[in-house]
């Protein structure tokens, strides 16, 4: 065991804050937790969205209007905990949301290499009955991605 790096710290510089729009239990818990570290640390705070693909049915997608609402309420859902952020002192915090994908993949694929995180805080779904597995997208993403992540409960 090298002793040398078990005297370094382990710092986190850029936090990213997955929150379902959908499960607000479950992102509270996990907003919490990333906005208290990126005060506490000083660090970059992103707050992403997904739009998630399974939570459209066929009328959803064939009703001229709703994808776009949607995608608003996520957009607004997202500003929301940017001003708790701010509210809370987090001074470099951002938002990102993504209009439909599967959210796994799309964190993974798309905004991981975007925003290049050392962390990803995630929330455990609830056992809300629109969750087909509590906790599933935490655990995909921790067992995926290559970077640490946490998820709050």
């Amino acid at each position: 065991m090298d002793n040398e790096k078990l005297n370094q710290p382990l710092i986190f510089r850029r936090v990213l804050l997955t929150v379902d729009e959908d499960d607000p239990n479950s992102s509270i818990h996990a907003f919490r937790y990333a906005a208290t570290l990126a005060h506490d640390y000083q660090v970059k705070l992103c707050i992403v969205s997904v739009l998630e693909s399974d939570d459209l049915n066929i009328f959803d997608v064939m009703t001229p209007g709703t994808i776009d609402q949607r995608a608003d309420d996520i957009r607004k859902t997202v500003e929301h905990y940017i001003k708790l952020a701010q509210g809370l002192g987090v001074n470099d915090v951002q938002g990102l949301t993504i209009s439909a994908g599967d959210v796994d993949d799309v964190i993974l694929d798309r905004v991981i290499p975007e925003f290049k995180p050392d962390l990803i805080v995630c929330g455990s779904d609830t056992d809300d009955p629109s969750h087909r597995v509590p906790g599933a997208v935490g655990l995909r993403i921790a067992r995926r991605a290559n970077v640490s992540v946490i998820v709050v409960r």
